[in-house]
């Protein structure tokens, strides 16, 4: 198995390191071309903005898209998951997916609990990963304010809106796994993608409208 983690910004690093452990080789993805032959990907956190613009100057958008829609894994954390919502929050120009991918049938805000002080922790119950309750590290987090038609939410942070989700072949949160030493969320991913391989007729799509 092999994971592609887009290495343009923040820390892939961090989420190569996990991956490795749990036994998947990882490929560093700088360039589109280097997505040929991958069995899942990972969009990890750093500046939304510019990791848009990165992808849009580098080629990426659309190979994305098509990796998206053939079915293959996709997991974004923090700014992935901004990258992935069909939709912002605020944003007069939401509906558009110039510099984003917009496959996700969610609606996301950006910076929904402020900006880098207000950066915190909190332990959540996690749907699909056991019955412990998982540390989530937040910086300038996004937050899913809706989601629509085929969005299975699997964590919440009370009064505050859904932190964590999947839709058919896609899975998002908006904290970050990759800075804490407990790996259920990489091992609940890596799953997906072991299962998507054995049922290669049954690959699910995103899609739907919100």
């Amino acid at each position: 198995m092999t994971i592609g983690i887009l290495a343009l910004q923040w820390a892939f690093a961090e989420h190569a390191d996990i991956v490795r452990q749990l036994g998947a080789e990882t490929v560093l993805i700088r360039l589109p071309r280097e997505l040929d032959g991958v069995d899942g990907l990972i969009l990890p956190g750093g500046e939304s903005t510019a990791i848009g613009r990165l992808m849009e100057r580098y080629g990426f958008i659309q190979p994305i898209y098509r990796i998206v829609r053939s079915g293959t894994p996709i997991y974004g954390t923090c700014a992935g998951m901004i990258l992935l919502a069909r939709k912002l929050d605020g944003d007069e120009n939401h509906g558009s997916r110039d510099r984003r991918l917009g496959v996700m049938n969610v609606i996301v805000r950006r910076n929904a609990f402020g900006r880098q002080p207000e950066s915190f922790e909190e332990y959540l119950q996690v749907h699909g990963i056991g019955s412990e309750p998982f540390r989530a590290v937040f910086i300038r987090a996004p937050v899913i304010v809706k989601a629509g038609r085929g969005v299975r939410v699997l964590a919440e942070l009370m009064c505050r809106g859904i932190v964590a989700a999947e839709q058919g072949n896609l899975l998002v949160t908006a904290f970050h796994p990759e800075l804490t030493t407990d790996y259920r969320i990489h091992k609940y991913f890596l799953d997906r993608i072991t299962s998507w391989k054995e049922r290669p007729r049954n690959r699910s799509r995103a899609g739907g409208s919100l």
